[in-house]
């Protein structure tokens, strides 16, 4: 749909950009307070805009021509970044300023905790960043052999497409797997099954990139040789998929195992290909190391981390508290914790169990024990069932149970986070001390953030 049906004076001014929201969307209004969401456009802009939906109470559209651009407008550093057809759709923001990208997304954090919680941080934190290109060292890319063009794609989708993305290079990747872009093209143009190879999973760690191959038919010989032969000249490893996650396998056993390392602590994380772990490593270690001193574990306390995977923040806790629990909904993962554990010598101060943390309760909170602090990393769905059970403990205190003195919530969903704040400030007893994001994905509208809760009767305490 086009804008034919605005007034000729605003079509001739344009709209004001106020904002960008959560998918990246600059955010205007016009003049009878109607919201239009336009792709491509940046706060503080006028713009013409064409509007291809709309509904009653807002529409959305892409920018056709910018009439006053922002100071804060940059050349995206990636030439398959754009709103034209067939464009990159792995990134949204690459137009703005790296530098204001952390400061919308602060503003995105405190408007959800004020708007959605009530919740308004005692002091905003630095945000927490690292480099912003070459960062992905973890990332899906898709593939596709398209016969009609003779060719094959690897690499991410289009802008809201299921298409594949014509890709040679990929700037937010590591610059050996970019360069590899190409090549892999290649490598899936000469195999015997490339009609059957949907996708390549990127796990890159310390001393070796893996690269997971999903294959809907089994390797030929052939295939396979081709495969070794590409292993050998790139320096990469190979795993296959042969169905779901847990049929990873290695294409040959040997070589350097998958790691990524914690030095500030002196922790090594071994991890699979199809594990979750974070994309940015430098970020990841500068979280970990926020997160366990905004926590301050003293030598005698417990700590609980609910949501654990791996052990990432579990393991740090354990060289500073007398003891850590990991709590997580998988059983196999919760083994792969323990091996962390022990491979790190901390299997003594660092314990973990299995448990639905979306289904928590109450008795089942008294049960794991008291814990002086409380780390919680949750999937984007948050932690309500946990801080529902708690906020019910709060109502009704029982005799056997003291509530942690203080909780640091690490978030990749700031409107779950503002939800469970709510809980938290309103009904459980906490304020919210501190707040600020972690920009894991630079030139995305993702948003990572932590806060700090501090129990009311223990704040002169902490």
């Amino acid at each position: 749909m086009s804008t034919e049906a605005t007034p000729p004076d605003e079509v001739a001014a344009g709209l004001l950009v106020d904002s960008l929201d959560l998918e990246g969307q600059g955010v205007a209004r016009r003049p009878d307070g109607k919201v239009v969401f336009i792709e491509g456009a940046l706060p503080g802009e006028r713009v013409h805009v064409n509007v291809h939906r709309r509904k009653n109470q807002w529409e959305q559209g892409v920018v056709t021509e910018v009439l006053r651009s922002s100071p804060l407008r940059v050349t995206p550093g990636c030439p398959h970044f754009g709103l034209h057809p067939g464009a990159c759709g792995g990134c949204k923001i690459q137009h703005l300023d790296a530098a204001a990208q952390v400061a919308v997304k602060q503003r995105v954090l405190e408007d959800n905790l004020q708007h959605l919680a009530k919740v308004r941080p005692e002091t905003v934190l630095r945000p927490i960043q690292g480099p912003t290109w070459g960062y992905r060292q973890r990332a899906r890319l898709s593939v596709r052999h398209v016969v009609r063009k003779g060719t094959v794609l690897v690499g991410f989708h289009e802008r809201k497409s299921r298409y594949v993305a014509d890709m040679q290079q990929c700037p937010v990747l590591p610059a050996a797997v970019s360069r590899m872009l190409m090549p892999l093209r290649e490598l899936i143009g000469a195999m015997d099954q490339r009609d059957r190879l949907p996708q390549i999973e990127l796990a890159s760690g310390d001393d070796v990139i893996a690269l997971v191959l999903r294959h809907l038919e089994p390797l030929t010989a052939g295939d396979l040789q081709r495969l070794r032969d590409f292993a050998a000249a790139h320096g990469v490893q190979w795993w296959l998929q042969p169905k779901g996650p847990d049929t990873v396998h290695l294409l040959d056993e040997g070589g350097p195992v998958l790691r990524y390392a914690l030095p500030e602590f002196g922790v090594q994380m071994p991890f699979r290909p199809t594990d979750f772990t974070q994309v940015n490593p430098q970020v990841n270690a500068v979280l970990v190391g926020t997160a366990v001193r905004q926590l301050d574990p003293r030598p005698h306390e417990r700590v609980i981390d609910w949501f654990c995977g791996l052990g990432n923040f579990t393991l740090p806790l354990a060289t500073r508290a007398a003891q850590v629990l990991g709590i997580e909904g998988s059983e196999t993962l919760v083994a792969r914790a323990r091996d962390n554990a022990r491979l790190n010598g901390l299997d003594g101060k660092a314990t973990f169990a299995a448990r639905n943390l979306f289904e928590m309760t109450p008795a089942q909170l008294v049960a794991d024990g008291t814990a002086q602090r409380w780390l919680i990393d949750p999937p984007r769905e948050g932690a309500f069932a946990l801080v529902k059970a708690l906020a019910d403990l709060h109502a009704e205190p029982p005799t056997d149970w003291q509530p942690p003195s203080r909780i640091v919530y690490v978030s990749c969903n700031p409107a779950t986070l503002a939800r469970d704040a709510g809980l938290l400030v309103h009904q459980a007893g906490y304020r919210c001390t501190a707040a600020g994001i972690v920009n894991m994905f630079p030139h995305t509208a993702h948003v990572e953030s932590v806060a700090v809760f501090d129990r009311l009767a223990e704040t002169s305490n902490t």
